[in-house]
């Protein structure tokens, strides 16, 4: 029987039971593919991070409950608290290999900052099914790796009802509804159906899309969003370039192991 260590990190909150819950196991090396979506599915959570020593770095992977993913925002941000806070990284910094590229997490006083790769949308054809699986007419719709969907106000993203069905059969792994915040400078939504996760509470991927488009919007770089999932989280952003910088703070609320 192997034993592995888990953790729950809420992500993007400085409260338990707010924010996006992530697992993270560390490992010594990988453990075969479907071992990790299996654990990634008995969590059930939005994701389950996994990584690995590599040099003084780490490589990264994430899995939903039935996919692994090419970037995960809140699981990234959870897996770096794990290795700064629990497991005694004498650094302020933690450097993660992953799909998407090197990704880097810094400890900035009392929270974390995520530098992730810029993706910003750009004008798309969009299938029928979209507007159907959202219940309301967006006033411009983009894509990157996900559609993204721009509302007027903050009340029409938090009325969204989304129909999972069809928003299921789109051909992304998420669909971001976004409109301008009446507290903050931006507001958001994510829906991934189709990847087991119908609303998720705090994505920080999709900020990689987001900050990018309110930046130019907004004309100013520095931007401070909320997520408006019922648990919600608070982002502090930074356009880089071609880099995003996602702030966020981090809260333990679990430590155990896994046996199997």
């Amino acid at each position: 029987m192997q034993r592995i260590s888990i953790y729950q990190i809420d992500a993007f909150t400085d409260k338990v039971f707010h924010g996006n819950p992530a697992a993270v196991c560390p490992l010594a090396e990988w453990l075969p593919a479907t071992t990790m979506q299996a654990i990634a599915a008995e969590n059930n959570l939005s994701e389950t991070a996994f990584f690995v020593p590599y040099g003084r770095d780490f490589q990264i992977r994430w899995f939903t409950p039935e996919v692994e993913v090419d970037l995960c925002g809140h699981a990234t941000l959870a897996a770096a608290y794990v290795i700064l806070h629990e497991l005694g990284c004498p650094d302020n910094y933690v450097h993660f290999h992953s799909p998407s590229g090197l990704l880097k997490v810094y400890r900035k006083h009392d929270y974390l900052e995520l530098d992730f790769p810029s993706r910003p949308p750009q004008p798309a054809e969009y299938p029928p099914g979209l507007i159907a699986g959202l219940g309301a007419m967006p006033q411009h719709i983009l894509r990157s790796r996900d559609y993204l969907c721009v509302y007027s106000s903050e009340e029409e993203v938090a009325a969204l009802q989304p129909n999972w069905e069809e928003l299921a059969k789109l051909d992304v792994l998420g669909i971001i509804a976004t409109a301008p915040g009446k507290q903050v400078d931006f507001v958001s939504r994510f829906f991934a159906p189709s990847a087991g996760v119908r609303e998720d509470p705090v994505t920080g991927s999709a900020h990689s899309t987001l900050i990018p488009y309110w930046a130019a919007r907004l004309g100013k770089h520095k931007l401070i969003a909320q997520q408006i999932s019922k648990r919600g989280g608070k982002l502090f952003c930074d356009l880089h370039g071609e880099r995003v910088r996602i702030g966020g703070y981090a809260v333990l609320y679990m430590r155990g192991e896994i046996y199997i």
